[in-house]
């Protein structure tokens, strides 16, 4: 199996697990008062929305889909846009891994080693339009 499927089917047990994308908050919140900061006004019930939807997105275009809903984040989290600085993608990453080991009972080291892969392609995007 390759690296896009073992992710498709861990990110599949993680939605199905009560409250992963909640584990994934609590973690990336607490990794940075920068972090924080930048969700101070946010409505969380939608971003969990686009969080789930970004997620997917990164894992189609590891996939092969084409990198355009990518820019178009990149260019929306860009300094112009949200102003994400590059290096909290890395924190993103590091709390998603967390609350992915939490919640997908499946989860092992091969598991992690696929998402890190099979992400970083699109975030490797994302930070290029910073």
């Amino acid at each position: 199996m390759n690296s896009a499927d073992i992710v498709m089917q861990s990110y599949g047990r993680c939605c199905a697990s009560n409250g992963f994308l909640d584990t994934f908050y609590l973690y990336f919140l607490t990794s940075s008062a920068e972090v924080r900061a930048k969700f101070a006004d946010t409505d969380m019930t939608a971003q969990k929305q686009l969080l789930r939807h970004g997620i997917l997105n990164l894992v189609m275009h590891a996939r092969g889909m084409p990198d355009t809903k990518l820019r178009a984040l990149g260019c929306s989290h860009a300094r112009g846009g949200l102003d994400i600085h590059p290096e909290l993608y890395n924190l993103w990453l590091d709390a998603l891994l967390k609350a992915i080991t939490e919640h997908d009972q499946l989860c092992d080291g091969n598991t992690r080693l696929a998402w890190r892969e099979v992400l970083n392609k699109g975030i490797n995007v994302i930070k290029s339009l910073y």
